[in-house]
C-alpha cells in the first residue's frame, strides 16, 4: 500500500510539474489544437496551480471548458522581450503594437467569423480617433508595408488562438489580390487583458496616466501584506527574469531575500524544476531542460557565434566598450570565421546588424547594460568567460 501511495504521489507531482511549466512557457492553452495535451494537464491540477500562483506570485489562473489562462503581471515593464513576427522574428514596432490593440478592439465587436479585409477596415476606422492622430499614428492600409504590419499582428493572433484560419492566404492580402477568412475565439479574446484594473473604468485621457492607473496595485497596509507583496514580487522576477541582481533590489526586498532566499527558491524548484544558481551578485533560476526561455545562449548559427565572441570581448575589456568598437571587433571576426559564417556576414556593413542582434540578445538575458553608446558588462556575463583548458 505504501509503494502504491508513493507512486500516486509521484505521478501527481509529475503532472503538477509539467502543467506549471506548460503555463510558464505558454500562458494561454486551448482545449483543442496543439496545446490540447498541456491544457488537460493544467485542468487536472487547476486547484493546486491556482493556489500556488495566487499565494506566491499574485497571478490569477483562469480555467474553463475551452481555455486555460495564466494571467501574469510584471513588476517592471521589460522592453527587451518584445512580441515578434512569427515568420521573420523581427520585433514589433510601436506601430505594430498600436495595430495589435486596434485589432483586439475590433475583434471584441466582431461576429464569430471575420475576413482580414473586414478587420483591416475596422482597424482603419479605429485609427481615425483624434488621440492617435495627435500622436501622428495613421493607418490607411493602402500601402504594402501597412498591410504587412497588420499581417504580422494577425500571425500573433493566430498563435495566441484568438483567430483560426478557415480559408485564404495572408500573403495574398499583402499583395492586395486576395483575402482570408478566420474564426474568432471569443473565450480566448476575453482572457487576454491582464491589468489589475479594467481600462474602461479609467476616466483619465492622458496615455501615461491611464497606463499608470490600470497597472497600479493596491498599497499594503500591514506588515504581513507588505511581506506578501515583496515575496510575490521576488518570485515573479525569479520566474520571469534570467537573473535577479541584488543591486536592483530596494532595502526591504534585499532584506527579505537575504533571510528567505532558501524558502523562496525551493518553492520555485519544487513546482517547476528550475535550479537556483546563487552568486554574490544575485540569483538565476537555471532550467536544466532548457525549454523555458525565449532567448538562448549559447546558440547555433552565425548570430549565436557572433554573440559569444562579443561576450568574450566584453568580459576581457577593462570597463565599458563603445558600440562602434564592438562593430569593428565583429568585422574582424567575420573575416576570421569566413569559412563558418554565412556569406552575407562578409558584406560591408553586415557587422552593424550582427552587433545589434548580439546586444539585443545579451540585454534580454541581463548580461549587459547599454548606456547611450556604451555597453557595460554585467556580472552574469562572466559565466561565458573562456578559461584555461584542463587536461584530464
Amino acid at each position: 500500500m505504501s509503494a502504491e501511495l508513493d507512486a500516486v504521489d509521484s505521478a501527481r507531482r509529475s503532472d503538477l510539474h509539467r502543467a506549471a511549466r506548460a503555463l510558464l512557457r505558454r500562458p494561454v492553452l486551448q482545449a483543442g489544437g496543439p496545446t490540447a495535451e498541456q491544457y488537460v494537464l493544467v485542468r487536472r491540477r487547476a486547484e493546486e496551480l491556482r493556489d500556488w500562483f495566487g499565494r506566491n506570485t499574485g497571478w490569477r489562473l483562469h480555467v474553463d471548458g475551452e481555455v486555460a489562462r495564466l494571467v501574469k503581471t510584471t513588476t517592471e515593464p521589460d522592453a527587451t522581450h518584445p512580441a515578434r513576427d512569427r515568420r521573420t522574428k523581427a520585433p514589433f514596432t510601436r506601430r505594430r503594437y498600436v495595430l495589435f490593440c486596434l485589432a483586439l478592439a475590433a475583434l471584441e465587436r466582431a461576429d464569430a467569423q471575420i475576413t482580414l479585409g473586414r478587420l483591416a477596415e475596422q482597424v482603419v476606422l479605429g485609427a481615425s480617433a483624434p488621440e492617435l492622430a495627435a500622436a501622428e499614428i495613421v493607418f490607411t492600409m493602402e500601402r504594402r508595408d501597412e498591410r504587412g504590419d497588420l499581417v504580422a499582428v494577425v500571425r500573433l493572433l493566430l498563435e495566441l488562438g484568438i483567430l483560426a484560419r478557415v480559408a485564404g492566404d495572408e500573403e495574398a492580402f499583402v499583395r492586395a489580390d486576395g483575402d482570408v477568412l478566420y474564426d474568432v475565439d471569443r473565450r480566448v479574446l476575453a482572457t487576454l487583458i491582464v491589468t489589475p484594473r479594467g481600462p474602461s473604468t479609467v476616466t483619465a485621457t492622458d496615455p501615461d496616466t491611464r497606463l499608470a492607473m490600470i497597472t497600479e496595485e493596491l498599497l499594503p497596509t500591514t506588515d504581513d501584506l507588505r511581506n506578501q507583496q515583496i515575496r510575490r514580487s521576488l518570485t515573479r522576477r525569479l520566474l520571469d527574469d534570467p537573473v535577479v541582481y541584488l543591486a536592483e533590489l530596494d532595502e526591504a526586498e534585499l532584506a527579505y531575500l537575504t533571510s528567505q532566499r532558501h524558502h523562496v527558491t525551493s518553492r520555485i524548484t519544487e513546482l517547476t524544476g528550475l535550479v537556483p544558481e546563487v552568486r554574490a551578485e544575485g540569483i538565476a533560476m537555471v532550467d536544466p531542460a532548457d525549454d523555458l526561455t525565449d532567448v538562448r545562449m549559447p546558440d547555433t548559427g552565425t548570430e549565436g557565434h557572433a554573440t559569444l565572441l562579443l561576450a568574450e570581448h566584453l568580459i576581457a575589456a577593462d570597463g565599458p566598450v563603445g558600440v562602434s568598437a564592438l562593430r569593428a571587433h565583429l568585422r574582424v571576426q567575420a573575416k576570421a570565421h569566413a569559412a563558418y559564417w554565412r556569406r552575407a556576414a562578409q558584406e560591408p556593413g553586415a557587422e552593424n546588424e550582427l552587433t545589434d542582434q548580439a546586444l539585443q540578445r545579451l540585454e534580454a538575458l541581463k548580461l549587459v547594460r547599454r548606456a547611450g553608446d556604451e555597453v557595460h558588462a554585467l556580472p552574469a556575463l562572466s559565466r561565458y568567460a573562456v578559461g584555461e583548458p584542463e587536461v584530464m
